[in-house]
Parts: structure tokens; sequence; C-alpha cells
């Protein structure tokens, strides 16, 4: 599966952001509602992500959606 850069990048604010909050992955997804192979699957940039899921990650993480996909889109132009 080709993991596209925009997926890897809005992974790997899930996981800085889930490290600063101090928690796992699987208590992120209590959290969120999701199971953990998801959230694991998103932090490895595998899941092309919903918006509504967006939202829960970040209620969970208690961050912004913005906060989370800041770094996402700059390179599309």
């Amino acid at each position: 599966m080709k993991r596209h850069k925009e997926l890897v990048t809005f992974g790997i604010a899930v996981r800085e952001a889930r490290r600063v909050v101090g928690i796992s992955q699987e208590r992120l997804a209590e959290l969120a509602g999701l199971h953990r192979t998801y959230i694991g699957g998103v932090e490895r940039g595998e899941r092309n992500i919903s918006l509504m899921n967006i939202c829960r990650l970040a209620l969970a993480l208690g961050v912004s959606p913005k906060a989370l996909l800041k770094d996402v889109c700059q390179d599309l132009n």
C-alpha cells in the first residue's frame, strides 16, 4: 500500500500530540471511541482518515483539528 506524504505527516502530528499528553494508543482509542489498531494505522500514515475521526482525535488529545493539520497541506501547491 502506498502511503501518501500528507497521511504520514498527519500521523506524525497525532503521535506527537499523544506523546505530549502522555497516553498510549490504546487510551487514545478509548477516549476517541476508535479501535487501537485504527490509531496505529493513522500514526503510520496508512489510513485516509475522515473529518469526523480527525475531530474525535483532536477532542481526545485536547488540541484543535487545525493543530493536527497544520503541516499537512503545505506541499499540495
